[in-house]
């Protein structure tokens, strides 16, 4: 199939069914948003550029900057140069090096901010930044991931796919950074049913859903210092937080096992999703949304070296989590039913 372009190329990501064990029961289907040109916040940057260009918020020579240590950084880079942009990332020092040499290559301008604030960690400091950006710029235009509409109902279409690729979907697991992916496809999904389950898959120390921050943890990808707007907790029927020991574990079983080389948040919604499938019957459909490639992770996720000097054991893979009543602060692999929001505190960081 030919496109005419590298932005016609996003959205277009296959599902694979997964192998998982044998007490498994019920099927998962691994939506491979990792696929799309840079990831699966193509998506988002897409919608946005083009719904501002539209509303004639971003005119031509414009500027777009944009606060993201990931993947929507790219996204950003791809569309915004590609349409002849300038575009300008605000991330940290956590950024990998991969990342980081794809967008100068594209063509971003990167600021690098260095200290993390007390309150709301990296985050926090990059907003800060934008904020000052945004004052010796007033034109920009910034997509504001974490409160922008246009996130979550970027993934309509990924929800469309998976109804006209796979049929019913029963349950939903994915990873809840900025709130996006995970609640603009499940409302999508919810008027084919009603009746979906939907699951949160954190990481222990995010703040998304009433933890401690503990900005220093390892994982990227998911989980947040801050909460963002476009998580609505009046969707999402249970969450799910993994340490870094266990998302990274599984993100390396997901490898050996599935074939399937990404990143920590793909590895995360792995290992909820093969549980999962030994809790259901047969006849439930469970979709995990795998967002992040790899080769991002090269000199973390899948280096010896660093797994030794952060004490990470590749082989240690919890499979039994604990249900939590509550929600509260956790160590290891815990879940709770939230009750469509019910036990969560629904105030708002504002940006």
């Amino acid at each position: 199939m030919v496109n005419d372009s590298m932005i016609n190329l996003i959205g277009r990501t296959p599902a694979v069914r997964l192998r998982l064990e044998a007490n498994s029961v019920a099927p998962v289907y691994a939506k491979l948003e990792m696929n799309n040109p840079f990831g699966m916040k193509d998506r988002v940057a897409k919608k946005a550029i083009y719904e501002a260009i539209n509303a004639g918020v971003l005119k031509p020579g414009g500027v777009i900057v944009e606060s993201s240590s990931g993947t929507l950084a790219m996204g950003v880079t791809l569309v915004g140069t590609y349409l002849g942009y300038d575009v300008h990332i605000i991330t940290d020092p956590r950024i990998d090096q991969l990342t980081l040499a794809k967008m100068k290559a594209l063509g971003a301008h990167v600021h690098i901010v260095k200290e993390m604030e007390e309150e709301g960690g990296w985050q926090r400091a990059r907003l800060n930044y934008l904020h000052r950006f945004m004052e010796s710029h007033p034109n920009a235009f910034w997509p504001r991931q974490y409160e922008n509409p246009n996130n979550p109902l970027a993934y309509e279409g990924l929800a469309n796919d998976l109804i006209n690729d796979i049929g019913r979907v029963d349950y939903l697991v994915a990873a809840v950074g900025s709130g996006g992916s995970l609640c603009g496809t499940a409302k999508a999904l919810k008027k084919e049913n009603p009746s979906l389950k939907v699951i949160a898959v954190d990481a222990v120390g995010s703040a998304i859903f009433q933890q401690k921050d503990q900005p220093h943890r390892l994982q990227g990808g998911l989980g947040n210092s801050l909460k963002p707007q476009n998580v609505d907790y009046s969707i999402i029927d249970s969450v799910h937080w993994l340490n870094d020991q266990e998302a990274f574990s599984w993100t390396l079983e997901l490898a050996r096992h599935e074939k399937i080389f990404a990143g920590n948040s793909s590895g995360s919604v792995y290992a909820v999703s093969r549980w999962l499938s030994t809790q259901v019957n047969k006849d439930n459909v469970i979709v995990g949304i795998f967002p992040d490639r790899g080769d991002r992770y090269f000199h973390s996720i899948y280096d010896e070296k660093y797994l030794r000097k952060h004490g990470i054991f590749s082989n240690c893979l919890n499979m039994n989590p604990v249900e939590e009543k509550d929600i509260k602060d956790v160590c290891n692999w815990s879940y709770t039913h939230i009750n469509r929001g019910e036990k969560v505190n629904e105030e708002v960081a504002v940006y």
